[in-house]
This record gives structure tokens, sequence and C-alpha cells, in this order.
């Protein structure tokens, strides 16, 4: 499970810096504009680590667990930044 998590945290982690920067500098009505790009360059990330990798056993489970997880910061950041916006 270490390689797993070796590939997976670095897609997370850069999830969440585009979050962060979608947060502060993107306008709050582009705010959905910008989410979406952020889950596009989370996907690139995860082939291009995969690919470096060369490790053809457990492939998919290693995209699902980076490209999911991504999903989940992002589906986050997408709440919290409705309340900002709405708010």
């Amino acid at each position: 499970m270490s390689a797993h998590l070796s590939t997976a945290i670095p897609v997370w982690v850069a999830a969440a810096i585009g979050a962060l920067l979608i947060g502060l500098f993107a306008p709050t009505d582009e705010y959905l504009v910008w989410i979406p790009v952020a889950m596009a360059s989370s996907v690139l990330l995860t082939f291009v680590i995969q690919v470096a990798t060369t490790q053809k056993k457990g492939l998919v489970d290693r995209i699902m667990l980076s490209v999911g997880g991504a999903i989940l910061v992002l589906a986050a950041a997408t709440g919290v930044l409705s309340l900002v916006a709405a708010g």
C-alpha cells in the first residue's frame, strides 16, 4: 500500500494547492469555472506520475486512488468556496 500512497499523495496535495489558489486569486463568480481546471490538472499529474513509476502491477488501483482523492479534495473545496461566494 505504500507504493499506492506515494503516488497518490502528491496528486492530492496538488489538488489542495490548486483549490487554495482558486480561492485566493479567482473572482467569486468564477470559482466553478476553475475547479474543473484543477481537476484536469490533477488527472494529468496522475498520468505523469504513473508513467514515471514504470510499474505495471496495480496501475488501475493507483490511478483510482489518486483521482478519487483529488475528486474528494476538490469536492470539499467546492463546498467551501460555494459558502464563501454565497456569504
